[in-house]
């Protein structure tokens, strides 16, 4: 059984996905970029970007009752992984140790051209 998250505090899906599907205790959100929950780009600084994608997934997870700290696998999607140190710095305020498992890489392009998305799994438990 699964069920469809969502939340009006996220932007809206921009294709045929959901914000996130719970099935079982598992929770996947979908991949999160730097736009507002108005649609609004938050700009090309990837401190901002970094920023609003997490926030977007704390949103995402909140509509479902459930916290960072539940989120236990991260993809962290660069546009130029100079920038990690700087994503690194900030992603560690969004979480506590244990911190989730993570992958980051660097790829050619992302969704609206933004310089960062991140993804996540997270447990109900």
């Amino acid at each position: 059984m699964k069920k469809e998250i969502r939340t009006e505090k996220s932007p809206i899906a921009i294709g045929p996905y959901s914000q996130a599907v719970k099935a079982g205790d598992f929770v996947f959100l979908s991949g999160q970029i730097s736009y507002t929950e108005k649609m609004e780009f938050v700009g090309d600084d990837v401190r901002k970007q970094t920023i609003q994608c997490l926030k977007n997934l704390q949103n995402v997870l909140e509509a479902e009752g459930l916290a960072m700290d539940n989120i236990v696998k991260c993809s962290v999607y660069l546009k130029d992984l100079n920038d990690f140190d700087l994503v690194n710095e900030i992603y560690s305020s969004y979480f506590t140790k244990p911190y989730p498992a993570r992958v980051c890489v660097q790829v050619a392009k992302l969704p609206k051209d933004v310089k960062v998305e991140i993804e996540a799994m997270a447990i109900s438990r």
